[in-house]
Protein backbone atom coordinates (compact mmCIF):
# COMPACT_ATOMS: atom_id res chain seq x y z
CA UNK A 1 0.00 0.00 0.00
CA UNK A 2 1.52 3.30 -1.09
CA UNK A 3 0.04 6.76 -1.29
CA UNK A 4 -0.13 10.50 -0.97
CA UNK A 5 -2.93 11.67 1.42
CA UNK A 6 -6.60 12.09 2.46
CA UNK A 7 -9.76 11.52 0.64
CA UNK A 8 -13.18 12.70 -0.96
CA UNK A 9 -17.03 12.27 0.00
CA UNK A 10 -20.32 13.20 1.89
CA UNK A 11 -24.09 13.44 1.61
CA UNK A 12 -25.19 13.80 -2.00
CA UNK A 13 -28.42 15.19 -3.45
CA UNK A 14 -30.70 13.22 -5.73
CA UNK A 15 -30.76 15.44 -8.82
CA UNK A 16 -29.60 13.55 -11.91
CA UNK A 17 -26.94 15.13 -14.13
CA UNK A 18 -27.11 14.12 -17.76
CA UNK A 19 -23.41 13.83 -18.55
CA UNK A 20 -21.35 11.43 -20.66
CA UNK A 21 -21.28 7.95 -19.14
CA UNK A 22 -19.21 4.82 -19.36
CA UNK A 23 -20.54 2.10 -21.62
CA UNK A 24 -21.77 -0.06 -18.74
CA UNK A 25 -22.62 2.77 -16.36
CA UNK A 26 -22.20 2.43 -12.61
CA UNK A 27 -24.14 1.51 -9.49
CA UNK A 28 -25.24 4.89 -8.10
CA UNK A 29 -26.37 3.41 -4.77
CA UNK A 30 -22.99 1.72 -4.27
CA UNK A 31 -21.20 4.92 -5.26
CA UNK A 32 -23.16 7.02 -2.79
CA UNK A 33 -22.48 4.46 -0.07
CA UNK A 34 -18.73 4.70 -0.72
CA UNK A 35 -18.79 8.51 -0.99
CA UNK A 36 -20.77 8.84 2.21
CA UNK A 37 -18.70 6.21 4.03
CA UNK A 38 -15.22 4.77 3.85
CA UNK A 39 -13.95 6.87 0.91
CA UNK A 40 -15.14 10.05 2.70
CA UNK A 41 -14.71 12.42 -0.25
CA UNK A 42 -16.39 15.31 1.54
CA UNK A 43 -13.84 15.20 4.35
CA UNK A 44 -11.64 17.19 1.95
CA UNK A 45 -13.94 18.31 -0.85
CA UNK A 46 -16.71 19.90 1.22
CA UNK A 47 -16.88 23.68 1.47
CA UNK A 48 -16.50 24.57 5.13
CA UNK A 49 -17.53 27.47 7.33
CA UNK A 50 -15.38 29.41 9.83
CA UNK A 51 -15.67 26.69 12.49
CA UNK A 52 -14.82 23.91 10.05
CA UNK A 53 -18.46 22.94 9.62
CA UNK A 54 -19.65 21.57 6.27
CA UNK A 55 -21.87 24.11 4.53
CA UNK A 56 -25.18 22.45 3.57
CA UNK A 57 -25.57 22.09 -0.18
CA UNK A 58 -21.83 22.40 -0.77
CA UNK A 59 -20.74 18.94 0.35
CA UNK A 60 -18.57 18.42 -2.75
CA UNK A 61 -18.05 22.02 -3.90
CA UNK A 62 -14.43 22.30 -2.75
CA UNK A 63 -12.40 25.13 -1.24
CA UNK A 64 -11.05 23.40 1.88
CA UNK A 65 -7.32 24.22 2.19
CA UNK A 66 -4.69 21.89 3.64
CA UNK A 67 -1.39 23.59 4.40
CA UNK A 68 1.93 21.88 5.02
CA UNK A 69 5.49 23.02 4.28
CA UNK A 70 5.32 20.99 1.07
CA UNK A 71 2.13 22.54 -0.29
CA UNK A 72 -1.01 24.56 0.11
CA UNK A 73 -3.56 22.21 -1.37
CA UNK A 74 -7.07 23.48 -2.04
CA UNK A 75 -9.66 20.78 -2.68
CA UNK A 76 -11.36 21.33 -6.03
CA UNK A 77 -15.06 21.43 -6.80
CA UNK A 78 -16.06 17.89 -7.82
CA UNK A 79 -19.74 18.57 -8.45
CA UNK A 80 -21.00 18.25 -12.05
CA UNK A 81 -20.95 22.03 -12.64
CA UNK A 82 -19.55 22.42 -16.16
CA UNK A 83 -17.58 25.62 -15.52
CA UNK A 84 -16.20 25.29 -11.99
CA UNK A 85 -16.54 21.55 -11.38
CA UNK A 86 -16.07 18.32 -13.35
CA UNK A 87 -19.27 18.45 -15.39
CA UNK A 88 -17.39 18.84 -18.69
CA UNK A 89 -15.21 15.78 -18.02
CA UNK A 90 -16.09 12.40 -19.49
CA UNK A 91 -16.54 9.47 -17.13
CA UNK A 92 -13.31 7.96 -18.44
CA UNK A 93 -11.48 11.19 -17.59
CA UNK A 94 -12.92 11.19 -14.06
CA UNK A 95 -11.78 7.58 -13.59
CA UNK A 96 -8.29 8.56 -14.77
CA UNK A 97 -8.23 11.47 -12.32
CA UNK A 98 -9.21 9.20 -9.41
CA UNK A 99 -7.00 6.19 -10.15
CA UNK A 100 -4.12 7.75 -12.08
CA UNK A 101 -4.01 11.34 -10.81
CA UNK A 102 -4.24 12.77 -14.30
CA UNK A 103 -6.55 15.61 -15.35
CA UNK A 104 -8.08 15.81 -18.83
CA UNK A 105 -5.43 18.40 -19.79
CA UNK A 106 -2.68 15.95 -18.86
CA UNK A 107 -1.56 17.75 -15.70
CA UNK A 108 -0.83 15.74 -12.56
CA UNK A 109 -2.95 15.93 -9.39
CA UNK A 110 -0.77 16.40 -6.34
CA UNK A 111 -1.17 15.51 -2.69
CA UNK A 112 -3.15 15.21 -0.55
CA UNK A 113 -5.22 13.28 -3.12
CA UNK A 114 -4.34 9.63 -2.29
CA UNK A 115 -3.84 8.48 -5.87
CA UNK A 116 -1.52 5.60 -5.06
CA UNK A 117 -4.21 4.09 -2.83
CA UNK A 118 -7.00 4.73 -5.32
CA UNK A 119 -5.04 2.84 -7.99
CA UNK A 120 -6.28 -0.30 -6.24
CA UNK A 121 -9.95 0.74 -6.41
CA UNK A 122 -11.91 -1.87 -8.35
CA UNK A 123 -13.40 -1.11 -11.74
CA UNK A 124 -16.95 -1.52 -10.46
CA UNK A 125 -16.39 0.74 -7.44
CA UNK A 126 -14.67 3.55 -9.35
CA UNK A 127 -17.50 3.51 -11.90
CA UNK A 128 -20.04 3.57 -9.07
CA UNK A 129 -18.34 6.63 -7.60
CA UNK A 130 -18.42 8.35 -10.99
CA UNK A 131 -22.14 7.58 -11.26
CA UNK A 132 -22.71 9.02 -7.79
CA UNK A 133 -20.75 12.18 -8.63
CA UNK A 134 -22.85 12.58 -11.77
CA UNK A 135 -26.01 12.39 -9.66
CA UNK A 136 -24.93 15.20 -7.32
CA UNK A 137 -26.44 18.67 -7.84
CA UNK A 138 -24.05 20.94 -9.76
CA UNK A 139 -22.73 23.78 -7.60
CA UNK A 140 -21.08 26.83 -9.15
CA UNK A 141 -18.08 27.47 -6.91
CA UNK A 142 -14.69 28.49 -8.26
CA UNK A 143 -11.74 27.75 -5.95
CA UNK A 144 -8.10 28.79 -6.02
CA UNK A 145 -5.45 26.48 -7.42
CA UNK A 146 -3.16 24.45 -5.21
CA UNK A 147 0.48 25.47 -4.86
CA UNK A 148 3.31 22.98 -4.40
CA UNK A 149 6.81 23.50 -3.06
CA UNK A 150 7.80 20.00 -4.08
CA UNK A 151 8.09 18.47 -7.55
CA UNK A 152 5.15 16.33 -8.59
CA UNK A 153 5.83 12.98 -10.25
CA UNK A 154 5.39 12.71 -14.02
CA UNK A 155 2.96 9.86 -13.26
CA UNK A 156 1.93 7.61 -10.36
CA UNK A 157 2.57 4.51 -12.43
CA UNK A 158 1.40 2.92 -15.67
CA UNK A 159 -2.24 3.34 -16.71
CA UNK A 160 -4.64 1.30 -14.58
CA UNK A 161 -6.36 -1.07 -16.96
CA UNK A 162 -8.29 -3.50 -14.76
CA UNK A 163 -8.82 -4.02 -11.03
CA UNK A 164 -11.19 -6.88 -10.09
CA UNK A 165 -13.57 -6.85 -7.14
CA UNK A 166 -12.27 -8.27 -3.85
CA UNK A 167 -14.46 -11.16 -2.60
CA UNK A 168 -16.37 -10.08 0.49
CA UNK A 169 -16.30 -13.65 1.79
CA UNK A 170 -12.62 -13.06 2.59
CA UNK A 171 -13.21 -10.78 5.58
CA UNK A 172 -9.60 -9.73 6.18
CA UNK A 173 -8.90 -9.35 2.46
CA UNK A 174 -11.99 -7.22 1.96
CA UNK A 175 -11.12 -5.23 5.09
CA UNK A 176 -7.71 -4.52 3.59
CA UNK A 177 -9.45 -3.32 0.44
CA UNK A 178 -11.69 -0.98 2.45
CA UNK A 179 -8.66 0.37 4.32
CA UNK A 180 -6.99 0.95 0.95
CA UNK A 181 -9.82 2.86 -0.74
CA UNK A 182 -10.35 4.62 2.60
CA UNK A 183 -6.59 5.41 2.61
CA UNK A 184 -6.47 4.78 6.37
CA UNK A 185 -2.75 4.07 6.40
CA UNK A 186 -2.03 7.23 4.43
CA UNK A 187 -2.32 9.23 7.63
CA UNK A 188 -1.30 6.48 10.04
CA UNK A 189 2.06 5.59 8.46
CA UNK A 190 5.31 7.58 8.80
CA UNK A 191 7.11 8.90 5.74
CA UNK A 192 10.71 8.61 4.61
CA UNK A 193 11.90 11.22 2.10
CA UNK A 194 8.30 12.05 1.30
CA UNK A 195 7.17 8.47 0.67
CA UNK A 196 5.25 6.12 2.92
CA UNK A 197 7.50 3.85 4.97
CA UNK A 198 5.97 0.52 3.99
CA UNK A 199 8.01 -1.29 6.65
CA UNK A 200 6.07 0.65 9.29
CA UNK A 201 2.50 0.49 8.01
CA UNK A 202 0.05 1.80 10.59
CA UNK A 203 2.79 2.82 13.03
CA UNK A 204 1.64 6.45 13.17
CA UNK A 205 3.83 9.47 13.73
CA UNK A 206 2.68 11.32 10.63
CA UNK A 207 2.58 15.09 11.09
CA UNK A 208 -0.76 16.51 9.98
CA UNK A 209 -2.21 20.03 10.09
CA UNK A 210 -4.80 20.46 12.83
CA UNK A 211 -8.01 22.16 11.63
CA UNK A 212 -7.74 24.75 14.43
CA UNK A 213 -4.03 25.33 13.83
CA UNK A 214 -0.90 23.56 14.94
CA UNK A 215 0.28 20.06 14.12
CA UNK A 216 -1.11 16.64 14.99
CA UNK A 217 0.77 13.35 15.19
CA UNK A 218 -1.22 10.38 13.96
CA UNK A 219 -1.41 7.49 16.46
CA UNK A 220 0.13 4.05 16.08
CA UNK A 221 -2.63 1.59 15.12
CA UNK A 222 -0.54 -1.55 15.59
CA UNK A 223 -0.41 -3.84 18.61
CA UNK A 224 2.94 -2.29 19.57
CA UNK A 225 1.11 0.76 20.94
CA UNK A 226 0.06 -0.10 24.52
CA UNK A 227 -2.17 2.97 24.75
CA UNK A 228 -3.92 2.50 21.42
CA UNK A 229 -6.56 0.31 19.85
CA UNK A 230 -4.62 -2.85 20.72
CA UNK A 231 -6.19 -2.63 24.20
CA UNK A 232 -9.65 -1.80 22.91
CA UNK A 233 -12.34 -4.36 22.20
CA UNK A 234 -13.69 -4.64 18.66
CA UNK A 235 -16.86 -2.92 19.85
CA UNK A 236 -14.82 -0.02 21.22
CA UNK A 237 -12.83 0.34 18.00
CA UNK A 238 -16.02 0.41 15.94
CA UNK A 239 -17.66 2.89 18.29
CA UNK A 240 -14.63 5.18 18.09
CA UNK A 241 -14.60 5.06 14.29
CA UNK A 242 -18.30 5.93 14.17
CA UNK A 243 -18.51 8.57 16.91
CA UNK A 244 -15.03 10.07 17.12
CA UNK A 245 -14.96 9.43 20.88
CA UNK A 246 -12.27 7.20 22.39
CA UNK A 247 -13.14 4.63 25.09
CA UNK A 248 -11.63 6.99 27.66
CA UNK A 249 -14.04 9.73 26.58
CA UNK A 250 -11.56 11.89 24.69
CA UNK A 251 -12.80 13.42 21.43
CA UNK A 252 -10.87 12.82 18.22
CA UNK A 253 -10.05 15.81 16.03
CA UNK A 254 -12.29 16.12 12.97
CA UNK A 255 -9.40 15.46 10.67
CA UNK A 256 -10.53 11.88 11.28
CA UNK A 257 -13.53 11.19 9.04
CA UNK A 258 -15.83 9.64 11.67
CA UNK A 259 -18.73 11.77 10.40
CA UNK A 260 -18.56 9.59 7.27
CA UNK A 261 -17.53 6.29 8.84
CA UNK A 262 -20.70 6.28 10.92
CA UNK A 263 -22.65 5.39 7.75
CA UNK A 264 -20.71 2.15 7.16
CA UNK A 265 -22.63 -1.12 7.33
CA UNK A 266 -21.82 -3.50 10.16
CA UNK A 267 -20.34 -6.13 7.85
CA UNK A 268 -17.96 -3.60 6.28
CA UNK A 269 -16.98 -2.18 9.66
CA UNK A 270 -16.33 -5.71 10.96
CA UNK A 271 -14.09 -6.43 7.95
CA UNK A 272 -12.15 -3.18 8.40
CA UNK A 273 -11.48 -3.87 12.08
CA UNK A 274 -10.52 -7.47 11.32
CA UNK A 275 -7.88 -6.22 8.87
CA UNK A 276 -6.53 -3.55 11.24
CA UNK A 277 -6.03 -6.28 13.83
CA UNK A 278 -3.61 -8.01 11.43
CA UNK A 279 -1.20 -5.07 11.12
CA UNK A 280 2.33 -6.08 12.03
CA UNK A 281 3.29 -4.72 15.50
CA UNK A 282 5.73 -1.84 14.96
CA UNK A 283 7.12 0.40 17.70
CA UNK A 284 7.16 4.08 16.90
Amino acid sequence: MRGSVWGMAVALGLAVFAGPVLADGGDIARGRYLLNGIVACGNCHATRGPQGEVIPGQELAGGFAIELPEFRAVAPNITPDRETGIGAWTDTQIVAAIREGKRPDGSIIGPPMPIEFYRDMSDSDVRAIVAALRSAPPVRHAVEKSKFNIPLPPAYGPPVTHVPDVPRQNQVGYGRYLATVGHCLECHTPRVKGRLDEAHLGAGGRELPAPAGGVLLSPNLTRANPDGMARWTDAQVKATLRTGVRPDGRQLVRLMAFDWYKTMRDDDMNALVAYLRTLKPVKN
